[in-house]
């Protein structure tokens, strides 16, 4: 098998949309799935369907594009606040689209109607975040504009938490959100069919004593592929945090100075050479690099350290044995990192477990909801000389 790749086992996604889904719906919960850090993988979008998501939603029309190609038939939300130039695209790909600007919504209204089409819209409200969204204090004028337009119908409200500021969601923030969503109602004059409360950040929020209030949706992407909280970082109880795994080659391996320094004058040949403190290092340089993913996203297997990273190349030390050439080396990564690399071409996509659904063990875990964890898959081992 090839490498550079990225392995995603979908058993492990489907556990984890599955625990997902169950547990939120005994709070009145459904679960949008996001598929943006995967570019709308058909395969990783199904079993998101096979765990029970209402629906997917995704960034970038191009990645709704593809699962619409492979044949996923879904309800698919766009959640990036729609571009003018991709309104008829978005109209034809997506059932539903956010919106924060009133231009927009009405372009997306004379493209659906030109397609005898209804699209659904969902406003998104800012509460803190302060990246996408209406003011608070604007929404019910925007809310009674929306609903006189044509082409389209007002599906319901969106919130965004811990994107751009890392600001985590508390009882007192979705409080006040539903609320919003209440006083939106009785402008409308009907009950919302989506109040989405926002993102896998807000899990804690949702698996808390506090009631979840007009709140029936959350849109998670990083808490089905990584099993993990993404402000802390930590393992979710009940979830896998190695669905995906990144293998990359090592192309050479020497012993080095570990401390270098160019240029110095030799007194003897007046030339320059690099000088050494004398102490070696075991170093290794893998067939990954700053192109194909995040380095700072990645789990170092145990014994090896990263020394730096260019385009092209990432620099371990290794503790023990020097790794031989052509020995794959093994990592997890983080949201960062996997969105990096499902993006790069040159890393290939290889899907294990496509047929649902067999059992898979959990790994032990705290009893806490959210337990301290990074990775559960020890590294195997690379050949060593």
């Amino acid at each position: 098998m090839t490498a550079p790749r990225i392995e995603c086992d979908l058993n492990k996604i489907r556990h984890n949309t599955r625990y997902l889904v169950q547990r939120l719906g005994r709070r009145g919960i459904g679960v949008t799935g996001v598929t943006k850090a995967v570019c709308g993988h058909p395969e990783i979008a199904r079993a998101m369907l096979d765990g029970g998501v209402t629906g997917l939603a995704d960034a970038r029309i191009e990645n709704v594009e593809r699962m619409r190609r492979a044949g996923i038939k879904c309800p698919i939300a766009l959640i990036r606040t729609p571009l003018l130039s991709q309104t008829d695209r978005i109209t034809q790909g997506c059932s539903d689209s956010y919106n924060t600007e009133l231009d927009a919504i009405h372009m997306l209204a004379s493209s659906a109607q030109r397609s005898n089409r209804v699209h659904g819209i969902i406003l998104m409200v800012e509460t803190g975040d302060l990246r996408e969204g209406i003011m608070p204090g604007a929404l019910e004028g925007i809310t009674r504009k929306v609903m006189n337009i044509p082409g389209i119908a007002l599906k319901g409200i969106g919130a965004n938490f811990a994107c751009l500021n890392g600001v985590a969601p508390n009882a007192q923030s979705m409080k006040a959100f539903s609320s919003l969503a209440r006083e939106t109602e009785r402008a409308c004059g009907f009950s919302l069919e989506t109040v989405s409360g926002g993102n896998s950040a807000n899990l804690p929020w949702a698996f808390g004593e506090e009631s979840s209030g007009q709140v029936n949706d959350l849109r998670l992407g990083e808490a089905i592929l990584l099993g993990v909280d993404p402000i802390s970082g930590r393992r979710i109880d009940g979830l896998f945090t190695d669905a995906f795994t990144l293998v990359t080659e090592v192309i050479e391996s020497k012993i080095k100075p570990k401390n270098r320094k160019w240029p110095a004058i030799e007194p003897v040949t007046a030339g320059g050479r690099i000088v050494s403190d004398q102490r070696q290092i075991r170093q290794s340089i893998l067939a990954i690099g700053l192109q194909d993913t995040d380095i700072d996203g990645l789990t170092m297997p145990a014994g090896l350290t990263c020394i730096g990273a260019t385009s092209d190349h990432l620099v371990v030390e290794t503790a023990d044995a020097r790794l031989a050439i052509g020995a794959e080396v093994f990592f997890q990564t983080n949201y960062s990192a996997l969105m990096r690399v499902m993006n790069a071409p040159d890393v290939e996509k290889v899907i294990r477990n496509r047929e649902p659904y067999k059992l898979v063990r959990l790994p032990e875990q705290s009893r806490s909801s959210l337990a301290l964890a990074r990775a559960t898959r020890s590294p195997t081992p690379a050949r060593a000389s």
